[in-house]
Formats: structure tokens, sequence, C-alpha cells
């Protein structure tokens, strides 16, 4: 029978195929790594599910919390909103908006903190006519380096700090990743700032809404006339009847009144005018046969479905929200969010395909259209952002200082030593609620689950991978292949492992996998563990070689018009700087 460390190194390669081939959610890929660790009896039964109750998972959820509640209270847009006025120049403006993406993501979710930013910084890249490519990804990055500098900035120190008081008894503090985190963010954030202008493309025409979308060469009357067979029948009928057409009903006509969106039920009459978005020249011929007269747009022009109280939205869909993998018609949009989809462009491009046939992808910027009110209720639920058109508006001022109080109290406990940190940090989170700083329902949205199943189903097969003896015999392997050379040299090769591993799987996951590893090379070397445990903290929060490494790279992705190798055109540079500065301040503040 094979050797348990056989098992459990077969079992995590088999999991590393899965994260990268992407077939399947991560969360669903952690589950299924930790329920067959379960049936080759490498997890005790019993014992399957304590990684839920693992105070790196409370930690996290508490965070991401306090995140939302922070950003509901208007702390980010408070900042924002004194850094959008340093004036028009790219460079001062690219810096200032990554340092304050950058200082906020120390203490708060990296994405919840870009997603309050990147509506401000694309109205601010239109408004003073600069690509909104040269400033999105130095925001992205700016996030991520961000979190380098705390111990709740990124899940990866939450995960590292709780497996080094597992194993050494003692966790690291909220700021002992400070020197080194804050040294590499300072070089970082200039670095992304300066660069852009000769290494990033110039895609603005590509990601203005006008050049990017050219909704208004697409729109058409269809009219209702006396002989048309479509009289009495619901508007499902002309769906079946035009099957074959690429079109969108935005609007309907009835009596001078102007009505968005459409449902599927609404019975047509005689006189109705529909609103088409669609070619004219595929739509003629059909459209005659049903008895509906076509002609440019007329009646329903722009004035007239804004003193409907109609609007048009751009959003862009956020990673892990409820479109992400569906369709128009598995959502039912119109029907159950009050929206109608006009386009949707990816990576800059607008899709040319049918709109109900589109399975929604992260990073999608979508066209949306319905009354004002239900358009910012609709992007809420459907787990979109809106962009460009949000105003900075700060939160009441009860709701600010209940905020920042509350969790001015959780750091002050947890840097004195009187409250552990999950516990802190989860009394946080429960006062934000009692405050009526978050409704229980914002609370509840604002964790991310995915990141909470990942975390709970992988903490007990990386307990299993170290208690096997397989992160030794790997921890022994890097050793052996360093020869006589120094300690520094198994430190270099581990943070870059570390960094490459982030770049293709969930930076959670990778600190769980990583973290026995860094531990058991320093034993191996007789050496502190500590150098190695940050490197593994560092590597692992340094995901910019590609876009689907962290959330933060595949938000920017769509409203930027970001290929997928333009990354490496900034984060190639940007991870040299991350391992040339960071492995001198690792051997500096925490020696072997």
């Amino acid at each position: 029978m094979m050797a348990d460390h056989h098992l459990i190194l077969l079992l995590l390669a088999a999991t590393l195929i899965l994260f990268i081939w992407a077939r399947w959610r991560y969360d669903v890929v952690a589950g299924m790594a930790l329920l067959a660790a379960v049936f080759l009896g490498l997890v005790p039964a019993g014992e399957a599910f304590d990684g839920f109750a693992h105070p790196a998972v409370i930690t996290v959820a508490a965070v991401l919390v306090i995140s939302r509640a922070l950003g509901a209270a208007g702390v980010v847009e408070l900042i924002a909103g004194q850094a959008a006025r340093i004036g028009d120049r790219v460079l001062l403006q690219t810096l200032a908006l990554t340092l304050v993406v950058a200082v906020c993501s120390a203490f708060m979710n990296n994405v919840g903190a870009l997603a309050l930013m990147l509506p401000v910084a694309i109205r601010i890249a239109r408004d003073n006519d600069f690509p909104a490519s040269r400033l999105l990804m130095p925001l992205a990055f700016g996030s991520l380096l961000g979190g380098l500098t705390t111990l709740i900035g990124t899940p990866p120190n939450i995960i590292i700090a709780t497996y080094r008081q597992t194993e050494l008894g003692e966790a690291f503090a909220m700021f002992d990743f400070s020197p080194v985190g804050l040294a590499i963010m300072a070089a970082g954030v200039l670095l992304v700032a300066i660069l852009p202008r000769w290494v990033l493309p110039d895609r603005k025409g590509e990601t203005s809404p006008e050049d990017l979308f050219e909704i208004e060469n697409y729109l058409l009357e269809l009219k209702v006339g006396e002989e048309s067979g479509l009289i009495g029948e619901p508007l499902s009928a002309l769906d079946e009847a035009l099957e074959k057409i690429d079109y969108t009903v935005v609007g309907l006509a009835r009596e001078k009144r102007v009505t968005s969106p459409v449902r599927s039920w609404q019975r047509l009459r005689e006189g109705d005018i529909l609103l088409v978005e669609a070619d004219p020249s595929e739509l003629e011929g059909p459209a005659e046969k049903l008895g509906l007269s076509i002609k440019g747009l007329e009646t329903l022009d722009r004035e007239q479905m804004e003193a409907e109280n109609l609007a048009t939205m751009e959003a862009v869909v956020l990673p892990e929200g409820l479109m992400t993998g569906h369709t128009v018609r598995t959502l039912s949009l119109p029907e159950r969010f009050g929206v109608s989809l006009l386009a949707v462009a990816r990576q800059g491009e607008r899709l040319r395909e049918r709109l109900s046939r589109i399975r929604f992808r992260s990073g999608d910027v979508l066209l949306l259209q319905g009354e004002r009110e239900a358009l910012g209720e609709a992007a809420s639920r459907l787990g979109c952002l809106p962009l460009a058109d949000r105003e900075l508006s700060v939160g009441s001022p009860r709701k600010l200082f209940t905020a920042l109080g509350l969790f001015g109290l959780a750091l002050g406990a947890i840097i004195s030593g009187v409250l552990p940190l999950q516990i802190a940090l989860a009394a946080a989170a429960l006062g934000m609620v009692l405050g009526s700083v978050l409704t229980l329902r914002q609370a509840y949205s604002a964790v991310d689950w995915p990141v909470i199943v990942l975390l709970g189903a992988m903490l007990p097969v990386g307990m299993a991978f170290e208690s096997s003896g397989a992160a030794g015999m790997l921890a022994d392997a890097m050793v052996r292949l360093s020869g006589d050379l120094p300690p520094a040299v198994t430190l270099a090769a581990l943070l870059i492992i570390a960094m490459l591993l982030s770049d293709i799987i969930n930076n959670a996951a990778a600190a769980v996998l990583l973290a026995p590893v860094a531990v058991a090379i320093g034993l191996a070397l007789e050496v502190s563990p500590d150098p190695f445990l940050m490197a593994v903290a560092v590597g692992a929060s340094c995901a910019f070689l590609t876009p689907i490494g962290h959330q933060s790279n595949t938000l920017v992705m769509g409203p930027a018009g970001y290929r997928f190798s333009d990354f490496a055109r900034l984060g190639l540079p940007l991870s040299l700087l991350v391992f040339a500065l960071g492995m001198p301040m690792i051997m500096l503040v925490w020696p072997f």
C-alpha cells in the first residue's frame, strides 16, 4: 500500500492541476481535495471540518466585514476625495491614487479598496483625457503591495501568522510584516506610477464608452402595425419569431410613455413602438414579415428616455459575483432585476455574438439600461461595480466615527495583547452591525464565501501535508539541491516558488501549501524558520504576472481593455523589484 506521504503528494499535485485548469471554481476544488483526503485516510473524518473553526478563517471573515463597513462609512472616499485634487498630470494622479489604494489595503480587503477607487480612477482618466490603461493596473498592483504591510492586509499574512503560532507557539504580531512590507510597497508604488508610460499599451479608444459600445449606431424603432400577427401576443412571441436574429429590446413606447426594461410577458398592442438594438440589415426582412415597420431612432430619442427617468450604466462583473458563469436568460435580468443588457465588452472589445448566448466572466464590462433607481440596486445584487459615473460621497459622520472607533479599539486590543486577533476583529465586525454601520444582510454579503470555503477545506489538507512527512521531504529536497550554499539560496528559491505559484492559483491556497515547507526548511537547515515564513507571505501576495492570479488583476482587465500578456509588461519588472528588495530586507529584519 502507498505510504501517506506519497498519497498526499499525489493528491496535492492533482489539486494543483485542477486549480490551474480552472474547470471548477477553486472552492469546489478545495472541497474535492478535502473529501479525497478523508477517503484516503489522510484526514480523520472527525476532523474534516475543523478548518472552518480555524482562527485564520474567522479572522479573514471578520476582516471582510470590517472592510465593507469602512467602505460604507466613507473612509476610503474621504481619502480619495483629497487625492483626486492633486492635479491633471498623469504621473501625480497615478502616484496619489495608487498610494491611497495601497494604504487602505493595509487595513482592509484589497479587492474592496480597489473596487471603491476604480470608478474614481476611471472618471479622472476620462476627465483629463488620458488612457485608463495607464492607471488601472497600477491601482490593482498597489492594492496587492499594500496588503504586504500588516497582519490583516491579506489572507496569506493571516495564514502564515496563525501557522507560526501552531508550530512555534507564537504568532506574528500586527506590524511584524511592516518593515519588509513597507519597503517593498514604497518602492513598488513608485515603480508602477512611473513605468506604465513606457511599458503599458495605450488602450484609451477601446475603453471609452462611446468607442467601446457605439450603441447609437444600432438603435432602431419597430412599430407594431395594424396587420401584425403579434398584436395581443407576449413579447416572448417576438423572441421565438426572431430566434436567429441578434437583437435586444431595450424599451417600449406606448401612449407617449417609455418603459424599460420590457418584460417577456408584456403583450403587444397596435401602435406600440419597440426600441431595439440590432443590425438593420439583419432585422429588416424578418420584421416586415411580422408586420413591424422599421426605421431609425426618432420617437425614442435619448432626451425622451432621460425624461422618463431611464438611464444607462457601465458596470464591471466582479470576481465571484452572481453573474459569473450565467447568461441573460438564466438570470432573467428584466424580470428579476428590472434592467436590460445593451452590450458586453471583454478585454477592451465589444462582443458581437448574441447577447442571450454570452456567458459572463469576471471582468466583463456591461452596458445596462433601466430606471435610475433600479440600476444601482441591480448592480449591487448582481455583483457588478458601476464605473465612471459614481460620485464621491462620504458616509454620515456618525457612521464614520463609529467605524473608525471600533476598528481602532480592535487594533489597540490586538497590539496590546489584551485580545487574540480573531476575537478582537470578530468583536469589531459585530460592533459594526450593532452600531448600524452595516445591516446584517450587508455583513453576510461582505464575506467572500468561496475564499472561506477554500481556507476551511485546505487547512486540514495542509495539516495532513505536514503530519505525513511530505512537507519535510520537499524541504529536504530543496536543501539538498542547494548543497553547501548559504541558506539565502534556499530562501531565494522559496520566494520565487511562492511568487510563481500565486500567479496561477489563489494566494491563500499558495500560503497554506507552502507554510509547512517553510518551517520544515528552517528545521532542516537548523536555522530560524521566520525568514522562510516571511518569504512565503511576501511571495504569495505578489501575483503580478497574470490577470488570474488575484481578483484585483481580474477586476481591472475589462475596464482598461488589457490583454493577458499586458500584465507581464509591468508585472515582471515589479516582480524583479520585489525579489531584489525583498531578499535583503527579509534577511535583515528576520536573520537566520
